[in-house]
């Protein structure tokens, strides 16, 4: 169709011009699959549309393309794009992360161009607004089973050198160790800060009821720490967990239920009581 006729489609509100060289037929609400093809489309040079992607969704995009849920993120679409590949627009709602990091193994080129989960963490993380979020979009990927710790560690061996590196790696380290939220990841710290020996993480046992996965085990000393976020509070998840600690307990171990937002306004008095517990099954400094 010559430019003409697409003036007079537009002109008519017929057809939607959402981005430059991007054009929209369809005038009923956008999805949110729509606008990211509308974003990678008006990222790519002209030339590589109908070949190998130049450009891609990225990071939280990228993630949310992959199914992760429960993370609203900033609202933008973030797309990533080969570094000096002079991708065509910067429109509103789109933000644009042009990258020596880019490797064509990195992206997955069906339905709509992304980088691939353990590598979109990577990037998430890397351009989240505080280090708190980073660790966040790190851990739930990993979390939601998206992809494995290992992966999001060896995707993370791409960057060399950025400010955030070091905490990343840290965070890594604790998923490859079986960290599964960022209230394991902090009580974990706490913990080292105090001294205590290393525990195992995310315990598989078995009880009558089924199998049952423990956040925290000493098994030498017969003490296992749940962290319990709010959603415990659920009625029914609270019987749950009730019951289970019943398990948990008759089998031998010590079981300290510890509420996330405790652990949060008072650490020391959650703490004292893990100390506790660890002396009492034999433990000493």
């Amino acid at each position: 169709m010559d430019t003409e006729a697409q003036r007079a489609e537009l002109a008519a509100q017929r057809w939607f011009l959402e981005h430059p060289g991007v054009i929209r037929v369809d005038a009923r609400h956008v999805h949110s699959r729509t606008a990211w093809w509308e974003a990678v489309l008006a990222c790519s040079p002209r030339a590589d549309v109908a070949g190998a992607p130049t450009a891609a969704l990225g990071g939280l995009t990228a993630l949310h393309a992959a199914g992760l849920q429960g993370i609203d993120g900033d609202g933008l679409v973030h797309v990533v794009a080969r570094k000096s590949s002079h991708p065509r627009s910067h429109s509103p709602g789109v933000r644009v992360h042009e990258t020596r990091r880019w490797r064509d193994e990195d992206v997955v080129a069906e339905p709509i161009p992304r980088v691939r989960t353990p590598m979109a963490a990577v990037q998430a993380a890397l351009w989240a607004r505080s280090d708190r979020e980073a660790a966040l979009l790190l851990i739930a990927p990993v979390q939601q089973r998206l992809a494995t710790a290992a992966s999001v560690a060896e995707a993370l061996e791409v960057v060399r050198r950025d400010r955030r590196r070091p905490l990343m790696r840290s965070v890594v380290g604790e998923l490859v160790d079986g960290v599964q939220s960022l209230n394991e990841l902090d009580f974990a710290t706490l913990c080292r800060a105090r001294g205590f020996p290393e525990p195992s993480r995310q315990v598989v046992v078995r009880t009558t009821s089924g199998r049952a996965y423990l956040d925290v085990r000493w098994a030498r000393y017969k003490v296992v720490v749940e962290i319990d976020g709010v959603g415990h509070l659920r009625p029914e998840q609270w019987l749950d967990d009730d019951a289970r600690h019943g398990e948990i307990a008759l089998s031998g171990d010590l079981v300290l239920p510890i509420p996330s937002i405790g652990l949060r306004l008072d650490p020391d008095r959650w703490l004292d009581l893990v100390e506790r517990a660890l002396r009492r099954g034999g433990w000493r400094p």
